[in-house]
């Protein structure tokens, strides 16, 4: 059995992805550490219905809904405005929502539907957020990755997949780029009092996939029932979210709640500063 949280009444949090899985118990677990939460889905009835369950769960818990299709930049900019109206302060954000999709589409923003989701959102959402998070220090930022990131590669020529799309490339290379895009935030972070840290939660009996079908969604469908609850899942976010084991560290990568290595690529001082820069053409933003 996981230990609780530590208890951190009067903190906001943000949780993106939170209407089921890892997002839902990782909002579920800072509700029980007494703080305000925020979650964000996509789908109202699906969303307030997360936050009812928490409520029912957690007597008293202060829970606020918020709605957006992350795949949008327009949508993650509404959603910020929105939470930057409704929280005079924002003590961490955990960026979780992700998917892996089976076929290759372009959002309406023109870009790869896997790398807008899994990691452009991540920062984008961040970046339109961090005076709030700088005003709250100490503050915390969590981004959920994986370690699907040390098979990701970076193509900078053609990181829309145009050349030859796959599910697992498309998701590898996503999970590479939290990786990479944290290491850089946190050099940039350094002296303010807020941090950046990423994690692998395991390999977890979550809905992520749901995006696909073919053999991979077949194939996920076969493993779902032998792996890891989403409870598990949550616990490194929810270390990073709230421990003082950790506050003050920042820049590196966890996974069961301690510091480990990424790949060589994730280290690359060089590739993070690339990919840094080519994120933010992307997403429309300058340094």
């Amino acid at each position: 059995m996981k230990a609780p949280a530590p208890s951190i009444p009067g903190q906001t949090c943000l949780v993106t992805g939170a209407t089921s899985g890892i997002g839902y118990e990782t909002a579920l677990g800072l509700a029980r550490a007494g703080a305000r939460v925020g979650i964000v889905g996509r789908d109202a009835a699906r969303t307030e219905g997360a936050a009812s369950r928490i409520r029912a769960t957690v007597p008293g818990a202060r829970i606020d809904v918020f709605l957006a299709d992350l795949s949008s930049q327009a949508e993650i900019r509404r959603l910020a405005g929105e939470v930057r109206d409704a929280y005079s302060r924002l003590d961490v954000l955990v960026n979780n929502a992700g998917a892996i999709f089976d076929s290759r589409h372009i959002t309406v923003d023109g870009l790869e539907r896997t790398w807008a989701l899994d990691h452009l959102a991540y920062m984008l959402l961040t970046l339109e957020l961090l005076d709030l998070l700088k005003a709250s220090a100490p503050s915390r930022i969590v981004n959920v990755a994986s370690m699907a990131h040390k098979r990701g590669r970076i193509d900078l020529d053609d990181i829309d997949g145009a050349g030859g799309y796959g599910a697992l490339k498309a998701y590898s290379q996503a999970k590479l780029g939290n990786v990479l895009f944290t290491a850089a935030l946190a050099r940039r972070l350094a002296g303010t009092g807020v941090t950046a840290n990423s994690l692998h939660p395991g390999v977890i009996a979550s809905g992520f996939a749901g995006g696909t079908g073919g053999w991979f969604g077949f194939g996920w469908s076969l493993i779902r029932p032998f792996l890891s609850n989403p409870t598990d899942g949550a616990a490194t976010s929810l270390h990073l979210a709230t421990s003082p084991e950790v506050a003050g560290v920042s820049g590196r990568y966890f996974s069961k709640c301690r510091p480990v290595p990424t790949s060589s690529l994730g280290r690359d001082e060089a590739l993070q500063e690339r990919v840094w820069a080519l994120s933010l053409r992307q997403v429309g933003r300058s340094e």
